[in-house]
């Protein structure tokens, strides 16, 4: 391996690709950390001392997709969750509006119409987002009202408070821009997987930090005990993210002029985690639910309802929270799947082109039999998605610690992470296959 990364650096076109992804990358860092105009940073900087990682639902995931970014308010605070949302909307909206399911059928330039509705639509979002962080900001409930003597956005600096807060919510929202635009530089002129490679950087980034603060909170041992456990999970996941169904498919022979065409042999691939990581963030959206309804109850004399909630559905170490996220997530990878990969439609293409699965006739029956591998081989998928997310959970209650609310070394973040790194070694092989160098994976 070692080898191959050498040759990559010695070949002048590739290694400038691999400079190039790795400068956008420092600049898309330097944003994450660069505050934005009208927050004390050094109130935000004392917040997070006395927050000590304490945050729950979509607020936790938010704030892991931007590597801690969220939680100090910076330029790139949004980091790349609207323009994942706005792409998550479009793809469900390609089933249910038909000019959608057209460009989309269309080939490269529908795409292109697709990807610019994304990015308006990334825009809208970020301005609807920036302005619910910022006023939960304003009123101390993003640090979970444990702030109110250091204001995030201090008052009384002579500015009018309208437009210190529409300046920041411009800023937030511009920082969502940049950001697209550095994944799409890094997709065109990198290594490619542009928004990919940055959700890596930015859960990378608070790797450092909190093992470390394991390592002062619960000793050496524990330490290199989590690192052991995190080992062993990652090898799984990628053993299970490599893992696929292979249908076999072959083509007739055809006269097409004076040429014979077809008479080849080759597969669908079906994953074992067909969904990828979609069925995470559902399952974790729809759980801030609960959490954002006890904002409406009073807070002063909570009654027996609000305690049940509490405790069953936010307090992540739970085992009713527990046991209803792994539910969830199991629904939603079923419903993603069946939203995103359509048999009738796979039998249907292969027919027009003469192919045929061995044993099974074209069309109702070869639409039928994909159905039903499907469907067997999406279950062993949900479980795999829903146990690897829940990990953090018992690290939680494990490590019996408030801090590691946010554990980096489990669920979403290790699913992405072993993710993006397939993708991208596999990415910088192929182009180094071409080259005629050996690959990494030998």
């Amino acid at each position: 391996m070692l080898s191959a990364f050498l040759s990559a650096f010695r070949t002048p076109d590739l290694r400038k690709k691999l400079l190039f992804t790795v400068g956008i990358i420092a600049i898309y860092r330097l944003g994450a950390t660069l505050p934005s105009p009208g927050v004390s940073y050094g109130n935000v900087q004392k917040c997070l001392d006395t927050l000590q990682g304490d945050t729950t639902g979509v607020l936790n995931l938010l704030n892991l997709f931007s590597g801690g970014a969220l939680l100090q308010l910076s330029v790139f605070a949004l980091g790349i969750m609207p323009y994942i949302t706005a792409s998550i909307i479009l793809q469900l909206l390609t089933v249910v509006i038909p000019r959608l399911e057209q460009l989309r059928k269309e080939g490269q330039a529908g795409q292109a119409k697709i990807t610019q509705y994304t990015r308006y639509l990334t825009l809208g979002l970020g301005i609807l987002q920036a302005s619910a962080f910022v006023a939960l900001a304003r009123s101390g409930q993003l640090f979970q009202n444990r702030c109110d003597q250091f204001p995030i956005i201090p008052e009384g600096t002579g500015i009018p408070d309208w437009l210190t807060l529409g300046i920041l919510v411009m800023t937030m929202t511009a920082g969502t821009g940049v950001v697209m635009w550095l994944g799409e530089l890094i997709t065109d002129r990198g290594v490619g997987n542009g928004m990919s490679v940055l959700i890596f950087t930015s859960i990378a980034a608070r790797l450092p930090g909190e093992g470390w603060s394991i390592k002062n909170s619960q000793g050496w041992w524990k330490f290199f005990l989590v690192i052991a456990l995190v080992l062993v999970v990652i090898t799984a996941v990628t053993f299970i993210e490599q893992a696929q169904r292979r249908i076999p498919v072959q083509y007739a022979k055809r006269m097409i002029g004076r040429r014979m065409y077809g008479g080849t042999s080759t597969y669908i691939p079906l994953k074992v985690n067909q969904a990828g990581v979609i069925p995470v963030i559902f399952g974790s959206s729809l759980l801030y639910l609960p959490q954002l309804a006890l904002q409406f109850f009073d807070q002063t004399n909570p009654g027996k309802t609000q305690a049940w909630i509490q405790n069953n559905l936010v307090a992540p170490d739970s085992p009713i929270y527990i046991s209803v996220y792994f539910l969830l997530i199991i629904f939603f990878t079923y419903f993603y799947v069946s939203i995103t990969f359509n048999p009738t439609e796979v039998a249907d293409n292969m027919k027009k082109y003469g192919g045929f699965v061995p044993g099974i006739r074209p069309g109702k029956p070869t639409a039928d039999y994909l159905d039903f591998i499907l469907s067997r081989i999406t279950l062993p998928g949900a479980l795999y998605l829903g146990i690897v997310s829940i990990l953090p959970n018992f690290f939680f209650i494990w490590l019996d610690n408030q801090q590691y609310q946010n554990f980096p070394f489990g669920g979403t973040a290790v699913l992405i992470m072993v993710g993006v790194g397939l993708e991208t070694v596999k990415q910088i092989e192929s182009q180094l296959m071409q080259r005629n160098y050996e690959g990494f994976l030998r």
